[in-house]
């Protein structure tokens, strides 16, 4: 349809009779949103996605698996246990624009029961399938895009299947311009096909939110470089390194009468480029200048030896070090990655399984090399990893074993559901046992990676109406959200010599820094008091409960250097209104609310902060 149809069109509906408004107005957005290139499907709804119209999603911390390790310095892992769709809601509050690496293997929508949409398996025969697949990754996608970081890069596994509508789909969401690579990845090296071509590929797309800045994102390969080229080995060994020599003269494109001069052989003559005995200018030079020549030979980079291929019997060569450049300076042998992913079998996913648990617990793992691979393709040793298709949790295992490895100190993120008890069995007792250590299949005894902290959560709801109780019950439940995003775990009985009480305040300070959570507005002005009697290096994070976008910034003025506040729950509202799928809130003044202020919260303030101990924290 051209222009010219098109404006017709919307001029023939806004006249046409027998039309509501509602209707006029669903038939010009239909038009409007008409595409004339592009990726188009029929959006399925989901039911997680119903339910997130009713309801806000939490976090629920399980005490009883944390695994905390004596490194006062280890890394916090995560572990939710829930739909993704739900828990990347809740990152999207907790670590919107921190994530510096997502990789995800989603279900690749085969129709071999891979796939399950509103609990039900997505077969070959569904004529909606690619419909309901994309509508899935879409919602995902979309707020994965809001948590990565401005060098944030996502990887996403898949196959033939849906390799096609994924690229389409990638390119609306983060943008065709920010598409770095197909990754293609040998996966096995052999297999019969029905279709008479063996299948031993799959790709991974990657994505980078700045690729304007790659080459600083991206790491290099230190160990492409072909290691047997460098067979000589001198007195500076331990410091530069083996070497292999090269050849100081060339056949030069822009001659430079600068470069084509003479050096001293050890028998006194003069040596010219191209083994000439006078200076001629034939197009040779040397590739230094007689400076550096000088310098090189010096400090023994450069050697001259004899030779039967040169008319004068010498040969000018310089030293390619290993660990040294041709200055003298320190560097790191390396070399762009490539697009071709060779010599990590899928096979060894499930040998790693088979290590671990002593029997086949996970089906559609990935290798870890594969995993570390990814991760080793990004520079930062510092960043936080994401897999909200954690499956059997290859990407936390590869994380911990990396980070042994170069001594980073990366996080990670896993999100899985617990689909036949899959994240309780199988993701948390593997990454479990690899920080605690296990017994492999040979009967070996492996070492744990206990440099690493574990905590696990499950998702939870609050009712999305903001009614009174609501509210309250939001701020309530939102602590461990809080400590999640703070990364700050670490909860102090006491502030300031006060004791903390459940449901009135609760604080959290590290040694790094401090976090101050204020359920009861009763409190501010005893809790500023006490504040205004700290000396404290930096800032208190203060959380306070506010029916509005005020945290009571007038309480907090004489402390106001002290504090850095924030209005729950009004800051989660902000960042689910533009996550989560429309709804009309219905807002219940208090006095309409007539569980807001039961005889419980009167007598818990008739003394202030004189709590009872029953309310300690």
């Amino acid at each position: 349809m051209n222009s010219n149809d098109r404006a017709n069109l919307i001029k023939r509906i806004n006249t046409l009779e027998g039309l509501t408004d509602k209707e006029r107005s669903a038939l010009l957005g239909l038009l409007r949103e008409n595409k004339t290139y592009g990726l188009v499907w029929e959006d399925k709804p989901e039911d997680v996605e119903e339910r997130l119209r009713e309801e806000l999603p939490i976090l629920t911390e399980m005490p009883e698996r944390v695994i905390i390790s004596e490194d006062n310095d280890a890394p916090n892992h995560i572990l939710i246990e829930g739909d993704n769709l739900e828990a990347l809601a809740i990152l999207a509050y907790t670590h919107e624009g921190k994530i510096d690496v997502i990789y995800i293997d989603p279900p690749y929508n085969t129709g071999n029961k891979d796939f399950i949409y509103n609990d039900s398996y997505v077969d070959k025969e569904d004529s909606y399938r690619h419909s309901k697949w994309l509508s899935f990754m879409s919602r995902r996608l979309k707020i994965a895009k809001k948590l990565l970081s401005d060098r944030g890069v996502i990887f996403i596994s898949i196959d033939d299947n849906e390799q096609a509508q994924l690229k389409l789909l990638c390119d609306e969401i983060f943008g065709a311009d920010r598409f770095i690579t197909n990754l293609i990845w040998q996966k096995k090296t052999g297999a019969a096909d029905a279709n008479g071509i063996a299948i031993i590929t799959e790709y991974i797309l990657v994505y980078c939110l700045n690729p304007q800045n790659a080459k600083n994102i991206f790491s290099y390969n230190k160990n492409a470089f072909d290691i047997k080229r460098y067979r000589y080995t001198d007195e500076f060994e331990k410091i530069r390194g083996p070497f292999y020599y090269d050849s100081l003269d060339r056949g030069s494109i822009q001659y430079s009468d600068g470069l084509n001069y003479g050096i001293e052989a050890p028998d006194g003559s003069m040596i010219f480029p191209n083994g000439r005995l006078s200076f001629v200018n034939d197009g040779w030079t040397w590739k230094w200048s007689k400076e550096k020549v000088e310098w090189g030979i010096k400090n023994k980079f450069i050697e001259i030896v004899p030779t039967n291929k040169k008319k004068n019997g010498w040969a000018v060569k310089y030293k390619i070090y290993l660990n040294v450049d041709n200055e003298g300076n320190a560097i790191e042998k390396s070399v762009p990655y490539k697009n071709l992913i060779s010599g990590i079998l899928n096979a060894d996913a499930a040998n790693d399984i088979k290590t671990i648990f002593n029997s086949k617990a996970f089906s559609y793992a990935k290798p870890i090399e594969l995993i570390k691979l990814f991760i080793n393709l990004i520079a930062n040793k510092k960043g936080i990893i994401l897999d909200f298709f954690a499956g059997s949790g290859t990407t936390l295992h590869a994380t911990m074993q990396l980070n042994a490895e170069d001594g980073g100190h990366r996080q990670c993120i896993l999100v899985t559901n617990n689909e036949n008890n899959i994240c309780e069995e199988v993701t948390y007792e593997r990454n479990r046992r690899v920080i605690q250590g296990y017994t492999n299949a040979k009967g070996e005894e492996v070492a744990g990676l206990t440099k690493n902290n574990l905590r696990y959560y499950r998702t939870g709801f609050v009712g999305r109406n903001r009614s009174m109780q609501n509210m309250r019950k939001l701020v309530n439940l939102a602590t461990d959200m809080l400590c999640v995003k703070e990364n700050l775990y670490t909860e102090q009985n006491t502030f300031g010599g006060q004791k903390t009480y459940k449901g009135v305040f609760r604080y959290f300070d590290d040694g790094k820094k401090q976090m101050l959570v204020i359920y009861r507005e009763e409190a501010i002005n005893e809790l500023v008091d006490i504040i205004y009697d700290m000396d404290i290096s930096q800032p208190i994070k203060v959380y306070v409960f506010s029916p509005s976008e005020d945290p009571w910034e007038g309480s907090f003025d004489d402390v106001s250097d002290k504090v850095e506040l924030c209005a729950l729950p009004q800051a989660i509202y902000n960042t689910y209104r533009r996550i989560l799928p429309k709804k009309k809130d219905a807002v219940v003044m208090p006095e309409e609310d007539a569980l807001a202020s039961t005889q419980e919260d009167k007598d818990l303030f008739e003394g202030m902060l004189n709590f009872t101990d029953e309310e300690e924290a």
